[in-house]
Parts: structure tokens; sequence; C-alpha cells
């Protein structure tokens, strides 16, 4: 049959199917559908329909059960047993025989795991795999993980689609190109790719789960997914009702669908639904310890750029009010270790104070700094230079191309700049990384040089620290005692924001801002 007409009786068959069909927009394209490359957003989400890993991650950030039904930590911490199920079969393909098909064993998950560590795969993902000392095959159900330390944050680890299980038979066929051949145990199985056209998924009717009421998931015929390059097209795309669902907020429709505040505008409140909660997403300024200026050095300097301007006002200003202004830590609203108290509000006389005290102390009558930023966010650095300018600071703003300062703050050649940390797992041991001594960048993530011995200490306790409200303690000192050195300027802890089509019922919204299309059903 004519490649042709194959995708028209698929689209005629789409078509038929509309409220079946689940449709969105992803303007940044998707590099791989091959979980072993699931690093951006755009991939996650697309491997997240099509390959499980031995645990996943609820909306309230909860690890719950996937492919392993359940599992036993050693009391050292060090071993973790995990019992899979046995009723969890690959999406079909001819390679697996007369069957088609053939169930998910231990084996499996270690020709993954061997996989993700693998230097000739290359994969970004294989750090997840850093505190495990080996992994075993007891048998056909239990797979055993031994951890070189214990890391309470582990099994949050685990949830990440880099961890997902791949039949080595199928991958070891075809190689590189798995990318665009995937097959999985998802809700969801791989159709057809036309790259940077369009991409759609069908239902898996073998998939293993099911939902409360012992209805097997997931209730949608497929997903289908198109890749217009610029979210105003999308927004166009979604406000005709051509695509289910946009995530997040542009500047360029921010002001056609919510008001100042964060609310819907009333044209669009009979057809758009609005879902809103917390992302795992700090924004933030930093200052680079180590750089040899002596604004940058100065306490006094860096306290008076985080008393100096207003969060609330900017969030209202520049994002419609979709964020969290950041009066707390570094550690964002909505994981464990989260203090609303421990960071900076807004004021101007005592920032103003500060400066006064540095040009007293230093003899510098004139001090200035200078902030370095992106395009896109060239307006909130202009707004904090504004404000914080009338404390007798000079700040100048110096803009750069994207991956110009990723390498220049990786290898300290920026005085100041800013940066957003979004978690790779929903643990806060993943901000405080930020701050370990160890981190120094460009071997880690401590792109400020911070340290503290005391710090340091708390880090490591935190590790050998099993119980969750001990633990929650122990991160928030931490956060408090960065806090009151002020390496950073904590600007806003950012929202998941989502809107759909009034007919879309069951997407939920959470804070790693994964999209879980299992449970979404679509009204006619």
């Amino acid at each position: 049959m004519p490649l042709f007409f194959r995708f028209s009786c698929l689209s005629s068959r789409e078509n038929h199917l509309n409220h079946l069909v689940f449709k969105y927009n992803e303007h940044k394209n998707i590099g791989s559908l091959d979980p072993a490359f699931a690093k951006d957003l755009a991939d996650i989400w697309a491997t997240n329909q099509l390959f499980n890993g031995l645990v996943q991650m609820d909306n309230d950030m909860q690890v719950l059960p996937c492919i392993a039904k359940s599992w036993t930590i050693s009391e050292d911490a060090l071993r973790y047993t995990f019992t899979l199920r046995k009723d969890v079969k690959f999406h079909k393909h001819e390679l697996f025989g007369k069957d088609s098909t053939r169930t998910v064993i231990a084996k499996d998950f270690e020709y993954s795991f061997k996989r993700l560590l693998d230097p000739k795969v290359a994969s970004p993902g294989s750090w997840v795999l850093n505190k495990v000392k080996q992994f075993r095959t007891i048998n056909d159900s239990i797979f055993e993980i031994n951890l070189k330390q214990p890391f309470p944050a582990f099994l949050g680890l685990l949830t990440m689609k880099y961890c997902s299980v791949v039949p080595e038979e199928i991958v070891e066929h075809y190689n590189s190109d798995f990318r665009s051949n995937p097959i999985g145990t998802g809700p969801f199985k791989f159709k057809r790719w036309e790259e940077n056209i369009k991409l759609v998924f069908r239902k898996n009717n073998n998939y293993f789960e099911k939902d409360k009421n012992g209805v097997s998931l997931p209730y949608l015929e497929a997903i289908s997914i198109t890749f217009l390059p610029d979210k105003q097209s999308e927004f166009l795309q979604f406000a005709q009702g051509n695509i289910d669902f946009i995530s997040g907020l542009d500047a360029s429709y921010k002001d056609e669908i919510l008001t100042a505040d964060g609310q819907l505008r009333n044209n669009y409140k009979e057809n758009v639904n609005m879902i809103r909660g917390p992302y795992l997403n700090t924004e933030y300024l930093a200052f680079f310890m180590d750089a040899d200026v002596t604004e940058i050095q100065s306490e006094y300097i860096r306290k008076a750029v985080n008393y100096g301007f207003d969060r609330k006002k900017m969030m209202i200003y520049l994002r419609n009010g979709i964020g969290i202004p950041a009066n707390g830590g570094f550690i964002p609203k909505g994981l464990p270790g989260y203090n609303k108290n421990i960071g900076f509000n807004y004021q101007p006389a005592k920032a103003k104070t500060l400066v006064n005290k540095f040009k007293e102390e230093t003899g510098i009558a004139h001090p200035e700094i200078t902030l370095t930023t992106t395009s896109n966010y060239l307006s909130f650095c202009e707004y904090i230079q504004r404000e914080i300018q009338k404390t007798g600071l000079q700040v100048n703003v110096d803009v750069i191309p994207a991956a110009t300062l990723k390498d220049a703050k990786a290898n300290g050649k920026l005085n100041m700049f800013r940066a957003s940390w979004i978690a790779d797992y929903p643990d806060a041991e993943n901000y405080l990384s930020l701050y370990y001594s160890k981190n120094f960048a460009p071997n880690g993530p401590n792109y400020t040089h911070f340290k503290n011995d005391t710090f340091d200490q708390l880090y490591e306790q935190s590790f050998t620290e099993t119980k969750t409200e001990k633990r929650k303690l122990l991160y928030s000192q931490m956060d408090s005692l960065v806090m009151q050195k002020a390496p950073v300027v904590v600007l806003f802890y950012d929202e998941v924001i989502r809107f759909t089509q009034k007919n879309i019922k069951g997407l939920g919204i959470n804070p790693t801002n994964l999209l879980d299309i299992k449970h979404v059903k679509k009204a006619n």
C-alpha cells in the first residue's frame, strides 16, 4: 500500500475518532523517542507515553509502583530489592517472534541500566546511576540495586524516563535508529513520525494499568503532536480549537488570555480551563563568589540587591501574576524543606543603607556591578536594574546568547548572571547541591563557588538521614545558611500553568511539569 494512502487513511480515522484523539503542539521539536536521551521536556513528554520504569511519580510527588509492584530497602539503606509484575508486555513487534511481544523480566532492567551507563551510547542520563555500586537479576521477577552510599532521593531518581525499560532485541536491531522506532511498555505505542511535521501514538490495548474502578488505561485512542515552531501560532491553533492543550505563558499571548492579576479573561472562560500549581523551578541571579571584584565580594552589596526591588510587583507587571514571588530560600515552594521566612523582602531604605555602608568602608564612591542575561529575561533584569539604581548602586545589563552564558557561568567568567534551576528529581537535595563546595563548576553545579563548612557537614549528614521530617529540617537549615550569605538573589518560584479545552478531563498538574495522558478523557 502506498505510504501516502496509508497516512491518508490514518488521518481519516483520526478525524472520525476526533473525540478520542488528544492533540497538542511541540514548538521545540522532539530530538529522540529513545528514553536514554530524554533530556529535554519535549522528549520527556513524548517518551512518558511510550515507556515505563520500575516506579513512577504521582501528581503529589509520591513514588508509586509501576513495573515493580513492590520493593524493600535494607536497614543500611544501601540495597533496594524490586519485585516485578508478571503482566507487563512490550509493544508488539515482529522481532519478538510468533507472539509479536513478550513479558518484561528483570534481565530487561539489567540490560537497560547497562545501556544507560555504556559510554558508546553516551546517554546524557548516565549520571542518574552515579551512586549505584551494582545491579543484578535475582530471577525473572526480582531485580536488585546496591548503592555506594545511602541516598534518600534514589527512588525519585528512578522515576526519570532515563530509567525506562527497553527490549534488548529491538534496540540491538535498530541501534541509533531506535530513536525513531521506539518499542516500550507504555499506555501508548508508536505509530508514525514525520519529523518536524507530525507524530502519532496509538492506544496500547495490552497496557497493564487500570484505574481505581478496574477500567483499563488509557481511555483515549490516540495522541497527535504537531510541530508549529512558535508559541503565537500554537496559541492561535488552541484558540481555534484545533489543539486540546497548551502549557506555559508566552509573552506573545499572555495579555490576550490573562488579566494583569493572572485570571482568565471573560472571552475565554466559556471554552477554556486553566490549571496552575507550583513548578520545581527557581529563577535567580547569582554572584560568582570568587570574582576579583570588591562589590561582588561584599555581603552589603549582595544583600542590598536582595532587598532593593519588589518581587510581587515584578511578577504582576512581567508575568501577569504567574509565579510565586521568592521571599523564601532557594528551595522552591512545593518541596519539603521550603521555608517562606528565610529569604528577603522589599526594603528599599535598608538596601540604600547597605550600599552606603559599602561606600564608607571601601571608599568606593560609585559602586557598580554588571548583570549578564539572555534576551528572554532582559525585561526582568531591566526592572531590577531600575529599582537597584535607586539605592546608589550602578547596575549594567549585558545581553549575550544562551549558549555563551551557559559556558561562561560554568567556567567562572561572569561576575553576576541570571539563571534558573529546574529539579532533575523531586528532592530538595537537588537544589542544595548547588552550594556544596565539592560541586564547584565546571565539575558540578556550584556556579557561585559558595563555600561554607557548616553547610557541607549538614549536606553530607542529610544522606544518612532516612527519616523524612528530620531530613526536611536539615534541608531548611542548609537553605537558611545560604540565604544568610546571599550568594544569590532568588527572584521567583515558577508555576506550571496549563490551558485546556473545556471537554478535556483528567489532565492533572504536577511540580515537575510531566505530561501524563493515560488518565485523560475527551468528551464529544
